[in-house]
């Protein structure tokens, strides 16, 4: 530990033998230290059933975030804790690069079943990051294979978040993806603004606008050259941006313009997929087909790490075409046969216990109570999302729609009171509620009591109530 930043007044108490070990060697993630080194901040849970976790204090949470869009059939899943354990007994690992397992096979041929018309190849990785490097650089070769050569840049939305990887964080539109330290990143990203009816970049209205924010991007292609664009990449759904759901027209411009102009669509369903959105995948929802998917996260529901890059057999058939055109790409854990078994009894049990359907039908109710709730506190500018996907925007005027900032320290102010009443979700400017895909209306019911008493004391320290 840093002599330097220790700050005793701020650390946990020194019996807490696991935060102290935790603050003194555990990296974790995208996490400030010295957040962690406040009374609470580390968090060290021991268990977790449903959508609750508990801490090694016995104190329960509702996980409202899924761990992180992750956990889409619930904790404590034993029956994924038995398939894990009886593959390692079978085979735990084969050389990826040249061999499979019954596992893959199995996971991709379930995987044909329920993606998109089209879909049909898939190319297993261990996360989103990954699963997001590999689509650009698939993208990419594949043009190449072509004779295309030219085409080597992917356009990507302001406000997106892709993951962490080099190729990933290039094409990263998120703000709060720190991207100076590790810059000049690739100079093939493009970028293009995102989708927000609520906060419209063209400061234009639906439906007079007709799609205008999907319409520009034949602007942007046309201005690069059209033969110099490999792909656009972006979200069926953003969380990142503001978790706001596009019109249907949307995608189907964008999907029209891509085959114009002969550029591979790319959708990233790294967070949407598996049933967050009340369909298996977020692009279910718009009635177009992309070229490349992109999934993670709920694909195990968090029992083991696995990624998949999903495309078509036009895609894949030009990659064997010619030994010379082997996909240039590996991944020593990809297609891991224990990863790849528990995902297989992931997606049965969201098919088997109709959680893709509850996610639509529970998300529903739970948007109703928020808006309902929206009523009552004026701090909440806007309520949104789709199946259980939901984001509660905060302003500091609901007529102007005026944000709050980083200096307003909303995160503090909303997301420590929250943890200290037991309810897990990202809290700041805005709030994300993203429950597993378990969660019921008395669920529902419990997570909006504890947002409506926590905006209450929040208002009246903003002294907006």
């Amino acid at each position: 530990m840093n002599p330097d930043i220790q700050a005793p007044e701020l650390l946990p108490q020194p019996d807490d033998d696991y935060v102290r070990r935790g603050l003194d060697h555990l990296w974790v993630h995208n996490t400030n230290y010295l957040d962690l080194a406040k009374p609470g901040g580390m968090l060290v849970f021991a268990e977790g059933q449903g959508i609750r976790l508990k801490d090694l204090n016995g104190r329960s949470y509702i996980d409202a975030m899924s761990g992180l869009w992750v956990v889409n059939v619930g904790h404590g899943r034993r029956e994924l804790a038995q398939v894990a354990a009886e593959q390692m007994s079978k085979v735990a690992y084969v050389n990826t690069f040249a061999y499979t397992t019954p596992p893959a096979i199995d996971l991709a041929s379930k995987l044909a079943e329920i993606t998109p018309d089209g879909i049909e190849r898939f190319f297993f990785v261990n996360s989103g990051s990954e699963a997001v490097e590999t689509a650009i650089k698939m993208a990419q070769q594949f043009h190449y294979i072509n004779g295309d050569k030219k085409r080597t840049k992917i356009v990507s939305r302001r406000g997106s978040y892709h993951g962490a990887t080099n190729m990933a964080m290039s094409v990263n539109g998120s703000n709060y993806a720190n991207r100076a330290p590790f810059e000049p990143l690739s100079p093939n990203a493009r970028f293009i603004p995102g989708i927000n009816c609520y906060h419209c970049p063209y400061e234009k209205t639906y439906p007079e606008c007709n799609v205008f924010c999907a319409r520009t991007y034949e602007d942007l292609i046309n201005f690069e050259q059209p033969e110099t664009i490999a792909a656009v990449i972006a979200e069926p759904i953003s969380t990142s941006n503001g978790n706001f759901v596009p019109w249907p027209e949307y995608w189907q411009t964008l999907r029209t313009i891509c085959d114009r102009y002969g550029i591979l669509l790319i959708a990233d369903e790294v967070i949407n997929g598996f049933g967050r959105t009340g369909e298996w995948f977020g692009i279910d929802h718009f009635g177009i087909n992309p070229d490349i998917m992109t999934t993670a996260k709920g694909l195990s529901s968090g029992y083991a790490p696995i990624a998949c890059t999903m495309t078509t057999r036009k895609v894949a058939d030009a990659f064997a075409s010619d030994k010379k055109n082997t996909f240039s790409h590996g991944i020593t854990f990809g297609t891991h046969p224990v990863s790849c078994a528990v995902a297989l009894r992931n997606v049965e049990i969201l098919e088997a216990e109709g959680l893709v359907e509850n996610s639509a039908k529970t998300g529903a109710y739970l948007l109703e109570l928020l808006r309902e709730m929206q009523t009552r506190h004026p701090i909440v500018g806007d309520v949104r999302g789709i199946g259980l996907m939901l984001q509660v925007e905060l302003v500091k005027n609901r007529e102007t729609r005026e944000s709050f900032t980083r200096e307003d320290d909303m995160q503090s102010k909303v997301g420590d009171r929250l943890i200290a009443r037991g309810l897990l979700c990202r809290a700041g400017t805005s709030i994300s509620i993203a429950p597993p895909l378990v969660t019921n209306r008395e669920d529902a019911d419990e997570i909006v009591e504890i947002l409506d008493g926590v905006l209450g004391e929040v208002e009246h320290e903003v002294a907006l109530a």
